[in-house]
């Protein structure tokens, strides 16, 4: 749970006590965005910054997991080629009998069902309205993936924190980014859900997620569906 120096340091840049505040991210990686749209918001990062024990971590991962892959690949191939060539025939016809009934190879209609539905996005993709170019500043302005959202009775503001590390629970080094008056943008839930939709007065829309510990999460969720 944010600790009182979270809570006096969102006093201090706000210059009042925030109605609700709570530590979020995107629901995803920001996507690609066009190679112009990019240039012209001045090539920004568009990934999160990582701790240099992250890549410590992963090269020795590599060099544990990766060993192994090649070996299971490698007990796979000669299980397929001990295999009998009845099997393989089997195989063949119902991959054929799938195919002429119009399913692609592997597909099924449970895959179908879980295609990700537009409000899965991260956000409205029209980089050139108010969601999309704050995505492309996002990591501009710290390569932390986290943000401190502040609400107050007429702003939303957005805080971030400098530094790669961050400690939720004990930061007071974060500012504001960027905020908006209430005319200006809006929050919404979806019921049931823990993520939140920031939606912007030109249509746009933001979906953020990653809520820090409940303690934090639901009092938020509570202040902005009341």
């Amino acid at each position: 749970m944010a600790k009182r120096k979270v809570h006096r340091r969102a006093k201090k840049i706000l210059g009042e006590d925030p109605l609700a505040l709570v530590w979020c991210g995107l629901r995803k990686d920001i996507p690609t965005p066009p190679k112009d749209v990019h240039r012209a918001a001045g090539k920004g990062r568009l990934k999160a910054g990582r701790h240099w024990l992250y890549y410590i971590g992963m090269t020795l991962a590599a060099a544990i997991i990766i060993p192994y892959f090649l070996a299971d690949q490698l007990m796979n191939k000669i299980d397929w080629l001990l295999s009998s060539k009845r099997d393989r025939q089997a195989q063949a016809r119902q991959r054929a009998a799938r195919e002429t009934n119009g399913q692609a190879p592997g597909a099924t209609d449970d895959d179908r069902s879980r295609r990700p539905a537009p409000a899965h996005d991260v956000f409205d993709g029209d980089w050139t309205l108010t969601a999309g170019q704050l995505l492309l500043r996002w990591y501009g302005h710290s390569p932390n993936p986290r943000r401190l959202l502040l609400l107050t009775r007429d702003r939303i503001c957005l805080a971030a924190s400098p530094g790669r590390r961050l400690s939720p629970t004990k930061a007071d080094d974060f500012d504001i980014v960027t905020e908006f008056a209430h005319h200006e943008g809006r929050l919404h839930r979806e019921p049931g859900q823990r993520h939140f939709f920031v939606h912007f007065a030109d249509g746009s829309w933001l979906n953020l997620g990653r809520l820090a510990e409940p303690e934090d999460a639901e009092p938020f969720l509570k202040t902005i569906n009341a």
